[in-house]
């Protein structure tokens, strides 16, 4: 048991206790004040038989609108009581403590006054008088007791808040350690994508390149020879080369990152499309130059980040309808327009990168200008949102050799 929940409980208990003592000694200074045993005791037993299945009620159900009405009617079962006995007034603390508990503070006021009158009205009506004793006794009960209730009514409130403060720090701290192991997650994922690439460029660079030019010069050679056996070890050697060249193309194709297995940017962005129409009904197009030419392994994997991001992006903020992806080669770069006809925004310094974009805009326009590109950002409320990534291709030639 919690703390708070522990001292719930004997604060409970103990205003309990305090009904039943302040009950029972009522009962018995009224019954030897000359009241009726019988009255006296009936009186007492309904007061706390009431009393008691409030309790239980309340325990169970925490409803606070029919704690409130129980509490009108064991008042008014009080007021009974003081009929038979003006030596009930003492049951009146246990009263105002349950007013501050269950009333706001204007209601609790009105309904400790009201009853504090009542103490002082019975006394006048058994005894025709009034002891001052007796008025300032129960003026400073009534007020401690309001006192004491809305108090610790407070004390519960802020222990509540601690308590959800502490859960949301939790909560904080938990959601950090998820956030700490995604980013770890992404961050070696990416490095194992920019590893396998540059791998597969070195591959491409250097083994690919030069088993090309033993074969060149292989098939070269054959034609210039004139001994048949040299003839014939040359074109063993051009045959093996070529297929070494073979072997070579399918460990860089297999180095390339999972999107790109296949080996097509194009295709790869027809996917992504094709999933965001069916989970957002967002038509997307796709609209390829035909002269582009075989692009590197980092080109088609900045390009692809670069549509994954832009369409996480359209996916969650642009409520666009359509959504254009169009490669074009430019005057020897590769260019990538993206557009939407969505609701735009006003300041685009000022986005956000999406939770479900692996890179967001500005980490690849970051990753552009490694790479020696740019990436482009215009948009105006109510115009749609574009987005256009330029990258060199410094290496047109990377595939014809190899």
């Amino acid at each position: 048991m919690s703390t708070r929940g522990w001292t719930e409980r004997t604060m409970e208990i103990g205003q309990h206790a305090i009904a039943l003592v302040l009950t029972v000694i009522s009962c018995l200074r009224a019954i030897s004040d000359g009241a009726s045993p019988l009255a006296a005791i009936a009186v007492s037993v309904v007061f706390l038989g009431w009393y008691t299945l409030g309790a239980v009620r309340a325990a169970r159900s925490g409803a606070i609108v029919l704690a409130k009405w129980w509490l009108v009617v064991l008042a008014a079962a009080w007021l009974c009581s003081l009929l038979v006995s003006s030596e009930f007034i003492w049951v009146a603390f246990i009263l105002w403590l349950l007013a501050g508990h269950l009333f706001s503070l204007r209601i609790a006021v009105v309904f400790t006054a009201l009853t504090y009158i009542a103490t002082i009205v019975a006394p006048l009506a058994h005894h025709g008088e009034v002891r001052t004793a007796s008025i300032i006794g129960s003026l400073i009960g009534a007020v401690f007791a309001l006192g004491l209730s809305r108090g610790y009514i407070e004390l519960l409130r802020e222990g509540r808040r601690r308590e959800e403060l502490l859960q949301s720090l939790e909560l904080a701290h938990q959601n950090l350690l998820d956030l700490q192991d995604e980013l770890a997650l992404t961050q070696r994922h990416a490095g194992e994508i920019q590893e396998r690439t540059r791998v597969s460029r070195d591959i491409h660079d250097t083994i690919a390149q030069e088993i090309s030019s033993i074969r060149l010069i292989a098939h070269a050679e054959v034609d210039k020879t004139t001994d048949e056996h040299a003839r014939q070890v040359l074109r063993q050697v051009e045959d093996l080369a070529a297929q070494s060249s073979r072997d070579v193309r399918r460990i860089i194709a297999a180095l390339a990152p999972a999107e790109l297995e296949d080996g097509a940017l194009t295709a790869a962005i027809r996917r992504l499309l094709a999933r965001l129409e069916e989970d957002t009904s967002i038509r997307g197009n796709v609209d390829v130059d035909e002269t582009i030419p075989s692009l590197p392994a980092e080109v088609e994997v900045a390009l692809l980040r670069t549509a994954q991001s832009a369409l996480a992006n359209v996916r969650q903020h642009s409520q666009a309808s359509r959504v254009m992806v169009s490669l074009m080669d430019v005057g020897g770069s590769i260019r990538m327009d993206i557009v939407d006809d969505g609701i735009g925004m006003a300041d685009p310094d000022s986005r956000q990168r999406g939770s479900e974009s692996g890179f967001g805009l500005d980490f690849i326009g970051s990753r552009m200008r490694e790479l020696g590109g740019e990436l482009v950002i215009e948009t105006t409320p109510g115009s749609g949102f574009a987005i256009s990534a330029t990258l060199p291709n410094n290496e047109r030639t990377r595939g014809e050799g190899a």
